[in-house]
């Protein structure tokens, strides 16, 4: 079969990967083609052009290049309807994605339309989920309490399995190498310093971070702070942690970063996926948040929920404390942070609730690749049949 692949970013261009490989396996005549990053090129797609022109956040981001991108979500359009597909996948990226399928459902209404990873209508927007309806018929799933929603919304779903679950961590030698080549005791508390992967985040959450994690090195000298850090935001975190009283160590390379999650004992985190991957290697943590004073009143009217923090709402518990909005402060969150390292029954709760969130979300289970490429041709199937 035919099947036509949209990543915008790069987590949505690493799910594509492990799509491709589950698609291969269980059609390996599978012709593909579409739109994707280094890891979907090294798979074997040709992208249409390069996925990094999509790769955009935020209004002042978007409106310089709205022209062009309008270009692409038309040239994309084309593109599907001459490749004449059986199935188009487009891969999170919502704002490029759905557009494309809206123009791809004008002329082709016939065309089976999937969408992998559900709008968070759980948190906020509801309203997404049907204006998705009017043009996407399945979704790929990556957290359990989403199907229901897109089912209610009028589209089939299926829970997939999130790719944390399944993601190599690095072990114990791994982590005592990190620790043996940045000089940090064996019994010295490494304290992970995660203010997010955007400018705009690190600027506004890294000041907060560090006064916070400096009143707890009050508190307990001994600790070590890491950073770890993306290639878009390194030369803003590094600038910026030359200010700090005590600069913590800077890691930028993906496996330093493997070794520093695995070697941690505790986090300070933004709100987001990262949670996960602190789950997925048992790192107790504390989840801090804020946005311009404009954006805070917004979601703060939108929010569905008592918490943000995924390793809550997966778990059903609320063992991770959140500091969000005006409640991210210095002091609040040091506090909870030295409960988090000093108090066992606190750290047991959060311990029980991640292996929990891990189990849910397909720990030793079938890879998600393979599970969302079954769920691929299965709504293929189940629309040819009808």
């Amino acid at each position: 079969m035919r099947y036509f692949l949209i990543a915008g970013e790069a987590s949505g261009d690493l799910l594509g990967a492990s799509l491709m490989d589950g698609l291969k396996q269980l059609d390996p005549e599978a012709r593909i083609t579409g739109i994707g990053g280094p890891a979907m090129v090294s798979h074997g797609l040709q992208s249409l052009f390069p996925m990094d022109e999509l790769s955009l956040m935020g209004i002042w981001e978007v409106l310089p290049k709205y022209r062009h991108l309008k270009r692409r979500i038309a040239e994309t359009a084309e593109a599907v309807i001459a490749a004449r597909p059986d199935v188009l996948i487009g891969i999170d990226s919502p704002d490029f994605c759905l557009r494309v399928a809206r123009l791809v459902r004008a002329r082709r209404p016939d065309l089976r339309t999937v969408h992998y990873v559900a709008p968070s209508v759980w948190a906020w927007r509801p309203g997404r989920a049907a204006k998705m309806a009017e043009v996407i018929d399945h979704v790929l799933a990556i957290l359990p309490f989403e199907p229901p929603l897109m089912r209610a919304a009028g589209m089939t779903c299926d829970f997939v399995g999130h790719p944390v679950a399944t993601a190599a961590v690095a072990g114990p030698d791994e982590a005592a190498g990190f620790r043996d080549r940045h000089g940090i005791a064996p019994d010295a508390p490494v304290v992970l310093c995660l203010p997010g992967s955007r400018r705009s985040e690190v600027s506004r959450l890294g000041p907060r971070f560090d006064e916070a994690l400096m009143r707890l090195r009050d508190r307990v000298p001994e600790i070590r702070v890491v950073l770890p850090t993306v290639p878009g935001v390194a030369g803003i975190v590094r600038e910026m942690t030359r200010r700090w009283p005590t600069a913590p160590i800077v890691i930028e390379e993906a496996e330093g970063k493997r070794a520093a999650f695995a070697a941690a004992d505790l986090a300070l985190a933004a709100s987001g996926t990262v949670s996960l991957d602190l789950a997925a290697n048992r790192v107790p943590m504390v989840i801090g948040y804020d946005m311009a004073p404009l954006s805070r009143l917004v979601i703060g009217w939108l929010l569905r929920t008592d918490t943000v923090t995924l390793v809550n709402l997966v778990s059903d518990t609320r063992a991770v404390p959140e500091y969000l909005g005006r409640n991210c402060q210095p002091g609040p969150m040091a506090q909870a942070l030295q409960d988090a390292l000093e108090n066992p029954a606190a750290r047991s709760a959060q311990l029980a609730a991640m292996d929990l969130t891990m189990e849910r979300l397909g720990k030793g289970g079938e890879a998600p690749g393979l599970r969302a490429a079954r769920s691929v041709l299965s709504a293929i199937r189940e629309q040819r049949s009808r």
